[in-house]
């Protein structure tokens, strides 16, 4: 079963504000329900919602969420730097700590805690500084 302590947070969090802070970007590191590890960014100087709605993920007022699963590869024509940011945000995130066992075909979950990205948050947008 998923699990993340705060003891595993706060191991993880000075990678993850080390990402942050070389990308200009603000955020906030929570954990949601014990299982899931939750990096919000919240505002910065990559225009994460205008590549994200490029590539399809539409645009809901400002926030989206990233999926910390899948290929970023999408964005690597659209923007190196996002790319980037992403592909060492996961990194960060997962640490030593994280592991998946899971074989969905079996319907078997195992694994560490779960990764959630968002940008921006429902009630309050992803702001861009210039």
């Amino acid at each position: 079963m998923a699990y993340i302590s705060q003891q595993d947070k706060k191991t993880l969090t000075p990678a993850i504000k080390k990402v942050l802070k070389k990308y200009g970007l603000k955020g906030s590191i929570s954990i949601k329900n014990l299982m899931s590890l939750r990096v919000t960014v919240t505002a910065g100087r990559l225009d994460l919602i205008g590549a994200a709605a490029s590539i399809g993920n539409f645009d809901r007022c400002g926030y989206i969420q990233a999926n910390p699963y899948g290929n970023n590869q999408k964005y690597k024509d659209i923007n190196l730097d996002i790319f980037n940011f992403y592909t060492e945000l996961k990194k960060a995130m997962k640490g030593a700590l994280w592991f998946d066992k899971s074989d969905s075909m079996t319907d078997y979950f195992h694994t560490a805690y779960y990764l959630e990205i968002h940008i921006g948050r429902s009630d309050k947008p992803y702001k861009l500084l210039a």
